[in-house]
This record gives C-alpha cells, sequence and structure tokens, in this order.
C-alpha cells in the first residue's frame, strides 16, 4: 500500500479542495435555534479551529490493536483500515472480478474517471461548514467500487480510528455498484483512547444501480469527548434495493444526517437505526426518506435506548416529490427512557406532492412499562432482571428485521454490549 503523503492527487480535485477551503473560512458554525435543523444541538462549546486535521499519512497503527470493535465480521470479510491519517490495511482489486476496495485517496490516482464521476454528486459540498471542510481536508477515506453482476459473498468492513487528542478526522466514503451489483458493507468509527477529544466529520456517498442490492452498515462507537458529525446520502436507481443501517453508541454530543433518494421506479429502502446514549451524552439524527419516482417503498425505523441524563433527537421526513405517484413509506421512532432525567425527541414529518400514495408514521417516547415489569416479577425474576429483559425484548424488534446471518449476529452482540455500559 503506498504511503498517502506521497500520492499525487488530479487537477480536478485540487481545485475542488481549493474552492471549499475558501467556502469553509466563509462559513460559520451552525447556531443553537438559529438555523433549521440545529434546533436541538448546542455547539458553543465546539472550538472547531483548534482541531488541526488529521494529516495524510500520519496516525499511530498500533491503535487498531488496543481498540475494541463494535462489529465483529465473519471470516473472511474484506478489511480496509485507517488510524487518523494513516491507513493500516487494505487491497486494491479483491480479485479478478473487478471488484475494487481501497482508499479513496489512492482511488483518486488509481483510478481518476471512476472517481471524478462520482464524488461529490450526491451530497452537497458546501451545504454547511462541515461539509465544506470534509471536502477540502479529507485524507485516506474509502472506495468500494462493484462493478456490473458481481456479488460480494462477505462483507467490506471499513474501520476509521480518532486516536490523537485535538484532531479532526475528515472522513470520506465512496460506495458504488454498478447494475445488478451485490455487497454489504459495514463502516465503523471508534477511537483509540478513551479521553482524547477529537472530531468525527464523515460524508458517506451510496450509488446503488438499477437491479442492485447493497447493505451498508454505519455505525459509531466513538469515546464520550469526541464530537460526531455525518452527512450521508444514498441514490438508488431502479430496482434497486438499499438496506442501510445506523448505529450510535458513543461520542459527547454532534448531528449527522442521513438521506435516501429513491430515484428510480420500483427502487427500495429500509433503514434502521439504534441509538443508546448515557450519562450527558447527545445524539442527534436527521432522516429524510425522498420518493423521486414512482412506485418505491421506503421502511424506516429507529430505536432509542436513554439512560442518566443523556439527549437524543429523531427528525425524520418523507418526502415524495411530483408524480412520484403510488409511493408506499412509512417511519417510526420509539425511546425509552431509562431515567427521569432523560430527554428524548422524535419529530416525524411528511411533505407529499403526489395524490396517489401511502405514507404514515410513529413516534413513542416512554419509560419501562411498570405492567410488564409485574408481570415478569410476578414469574419469579427479581426487578433488575425484569427491567433487563424488557429491554432487551425492545431493541430485538430491531434485530429481528434482519434475516439470519452475519449482521443479525454482529448487531445483537453490538446492542447486548452497550446494554451492559448502560445497566451494570
Amino acid at each position: 500500500m503506498a504511503e498517502l503523503a506521497a500520492v499525487r492527487e488530479p487537477g480536478w480535485l485540487k481545485a475542488r479542495r481549493s474552492e471549499a477551503a475558501r467556502r469553509a473560512a466563509e462559513l460559520d458554525l451552525p447556531r443553537f435555534k438559529g438555523r433549521a435543523g440545529w434546533e436541538f444541538t448546542e455547539l458553543s462549546k465546539l472550538d472547531l479551529p483548534a482541531f488541526a486535521a488529521a494529516a495524510p499519512g500520519e496516525g499511530d497503527a498500533s491503535a487498531a490493536d488496543r481498540v475494541e470493535t463494535l462489529l465483529e465480521a465473519p471470516e473472511g470479510a474484506h478489511h480496509l483500515g485507517q488510524v487518523d491519517g494513516r491507513v493500516i490495511d487494505g487491497v486494491e482489486a479483491v480479485d479478478e472480478s473487478g471488484l475494487l476496495v481501497l482508499p479513496l485517496t489512492l482511488a483518486c490516482e488509481a483510478h481518476p474517471e471512476l472517481v471524478e464521476q462520482h464524488l461529490g454528486t450526491i451530497v452537497e459540498p458546501h451545504q454547511d461548514v462541515f461539509t465544506a471542510l470534509n471536502e477540502a481536508g479529507w485524507t485516506g477515506g474509502a472506495l468500494v467500487y462493484v462493478p456490473r453482476g458481481v456479488r460480494v459473498e462477505t462483507p467490506i468492513v471499513l474501520t476509521a480510528i480518532a486516536d490523537a487528542a485535538g484532531t479532526a478526522l475528515h472522513r470520506r466514503v465512496l460506495v458504488v455498484l454498478d447494475e445488478g451489483a451485490e455487497a454489504e458493507v459495514w463502516e465503523q468509527h471508534l477511537s483509540g483512547t478513551a479521553d482524547a477529544e477529537t472530531v468525527l466529520n464523515s460524508v458517506v456517498e451510496l450509488r446503488v444501480g438499477q437491479n442492485a442490492r447493497l447493505r451498508f452498515v454505519g455505525a459509531q462507537d466513538m469515546n464520550e469527548r469526541s464530537w460526531v458529525f455525518g452527512a450521508q446520502r444514498a441514490e438508488v436507481a431502479r430496482d434497486g434495493s438499499l438496506d442501510w443501517v445506523v448505529m450510535g453508541f458513543g461520542s459527547a454530543n454532534g448531528r449527522v444526517r442521513t438521506e435516501t433518494l429513491l430515484a428510480g421506479e420500483g427502487s427500495e429502502a429500509k433503514v434502521t437505526g439504534a441509538y443508546a446514549p448515557h450519562a450527558r451524552q447527545h445524539i442527534d439524527y436527521d432522516t429524510t426518506q425522498e420518493h423521486g419516482a414512482p412506485n418505491t417503498t421506503s421502511d424506516l425505523a429507529f430505536r432509542g435506548i436513554l439512560a442518566d441524563r443523556s439527549s437524543a433527537v429523531w427528525r425524520g421526513m418523507i418526502k415524495v416529490d411530483r408524480g412520484a405517484q403510488q409511493t408506499d413509506a412509512f417511519q417510526e421512532c420509539r425511546n425509552l427512557l431509562l431515567s427521569k432525567r432523560a430527554h428524548a425527541d422524535a419529530i416525524p414529518g411528511l411533505e407529499i406532492l403526489a395524490n396517489d400514495v401511502r405514507c404514515t408514521h410513529a413516534a413513542a417516547i416512554a419509560q419501562i412499562d411498570p405492567e410488564q415489569v409485574f408481570y415478569l416479577r410476578a414469574r419469579g425474576l427479581d426487578d433488575a432482571i425484569a427491567k433487563r429483559l424488557v429491554i432487551e425484548g425492545f431493541m430485538a424488534e430491531l434485530v429481528e428485521r434482519f434475516e439470519a446471518g452475519p449482521i443479525r449476529v454482529a448487531m445483537a452482540a453490538a446492542l447486548e454490549r452497550r446494554l451492559h455500559v448502560l445497566l451494570d
């Protein structure tokens, strides 16, 4: 694997970086309650200029050995890892099929036409200061390209570790599936230590081709002194299918925006989210299911468990574009509060410009049902075990959205470990 610092960037990328840096210098941090979408996330304690961007080729590779992984990958999975700005593992051509898994920085040199065709065409690079900084300063990152008709049998696991205190990891991931391709990509964001204050600023772009099938898992378990910001967007072509999993366990504060555009007729998307903050953690998810073509289907389910004085907000929008008839869309967000001082907001929304649609939503925030606990205690269980079973049952419904296989095993294990943190 070539050193990233030695990579020669193409002219188009240099020009884009320069323009993004100029725009970033003009943009301020979103003000609390001063900009739509940021009404619930307070950034006054974030001194963004104080965090130096992770430099290409820099990073302690040994961090990978001391970090507990969030997603346990099955044997045979393809791995690409990054610590700060250093690539620690990875390959270019996985096999003769033409499958590519490599750092995005290297892909810009080795496959410039492919990257230029897709990079930055899904996420607006200057929508706020975070996306502008990402466009200007991302390093390492990942490209996953699956050619037409190729089916990848084992998950592709992308791991990014923020290790050096006082740094910002601007991470960029581009996943492209050509017509009829199938793949499963897991990305996990982790911290190298428990006390290093860092910023993770991630942009993810997913392009699912005609009749292609992608499962993308985005999970973060950053330490509780870190800031996490994300702009993630997918476009699904005709008869394509996206199964998107979002997991948020770590960080102190931040906001992640997840958007799915069903751009082709007959396309479908399933989005499953799980978050479980404690202490004073704050988690903010903003999701959009946009139906841009007729006969499209989306199904979103988010569930959160909140302990101590933590807080979370989910804001979801089902958007049906003009002419997107026979849309079938559903969204729900349910929160279970383990403490009277925990707080959650769930805000579903509809924006419908077609007249032959079925769009529904649901939201709920509640504490543990005492009747359920009483029922279990009446059968001989003590109070702690009874409450734990209620909580496990609440989250098990998310796991059951997946067929038996690696992702179901990995999700169940991750949720079980997180419950130990919240309850023990």
